[in-house]
């Protein structure tokens, strides 16, 4: 399942005086999609290792990676359970908890101030059960770290700039520490898609102590972490429209919108190469279908 993969290339054609690529790790597989794939392939593979049968781990009601980790499970014939922050009565019709239901994946539901404790709520439901291994929320971790740097080695050496979404910064470490592993000169600028973005460059530095090719750019959050403007699900549409290629307004829409703007105040030079990852998390556009009517 998770052999070696090389996601594809696509030229983008909104912005014909730039060369810009998009890394297509959202066509890898339709629930193990983009940066999930790449984060979960080294959490199993230390759960064959550790002999561990049971994944635990932690996410909102419309989280990407519950129903990554539950396809995973269920295809390596794995147990999976999930802590959910929020009540169940919250969660009520959910389309990605069905998803994971579906996948065999159980829920612990979790009131918001306990969930901030995500060490506590495994050793109190799981200390005891030497089956099971804990995943942190989104994946976070060495694991995932080092399944994200392999991105770079399935790039061109030439690229000058590479953009990616961030919640969390742990695509973005794996990305800097495969940049500087190939010693290439190339520029990461990373999209926090919440406010206040800037702790992802003390994340990153959790993993890497070089900083020097990363760029911030702080000011694309709309509001916050799932939050939308009417421009933004606008500029998505016509995305979409003209490129045929799928972006959510959680991650993906965000990255692009900042990338169409800092083309437009010529942030680039003429003849920079640039892609942009796409870290697939489709599926979370169910949970905002009522924008796009």
């Amino acid at each position: 399942m998770f052999t070696d993969i090389d996601s594809p290339l696509q030229r983008l054609k909104s912005f014909p005086s730039h060369q810009i690529l998009v890394k297509r790790d959202d066509l890898i597989d339709p629930y193990i999609s983009g940066n999930k794939w790449r984060k979960l392939k080294y959490i199993l593979e230390e759960a064959d290792i550790q002999q561990k049968t049971h994944l635990v781990t932690f996410g909102g009601a419309y989280s990407n990676h519950l129903v990554a980790t539950a396809a995973a499970c269920a295809r390596k014939g794995l147990n999976s359970t999930a802590f959910v922050r929020g009540s169940e009565n919250e969660c009520a019709n959910n389309e990605m908890l069905m998803l994971c239901r579906l996948f065999g994946m159980q829920f612990i539901f979790t009131d918001r101030l306990s969930y901030k404790n995500k060490a506590a709520l495994f050793d109190n439901q799981f200390g005891n059960n030497t089956s099971a291994l804990f995943v942190d929320e989104g994946g976070a971790g060495l694991e995932a770290v080092k399944g994200c740097a392999e991105i770079i080695a399935e790039l061109p050496n030439d690229v000058d700039h590479i953009f990616c979404a961030a919640g969390t910064g742990t695509t973005a470490a794996g990305l800097l520490i495969g940049i500087q592993q190939r010693k290439l000169k190339t520029q990461l600028h990373v999209i926090p898609v919440l406010k206040g973005g800037d702790f992802i460059a003390d994340e990153i530095n959790r993993y890497i102590g070089n900083t020097e090719q990363l760029t911030l750019h702080t000011g694309y959050h709309f509001g916050g972490y799932a939050k939308t403007t009417p421009g933004l699900i606008s500029f998505i549409k016509q995305f979409i429209t003209t490129e045929g290629m799928l972006i959510d307004p959680v991650y993906t829409g965000k990255m692009f919108y900042a990338l169409d703007h800092l083309v437009s105040v010529d942030y680039f030079k003429p003849n920079d190469k640039i892609v942009a990852l796409h870290t697939g998390g489709l599926l979370g556009l169910m949970g905002m279908k009522e924008k796009f009517r």
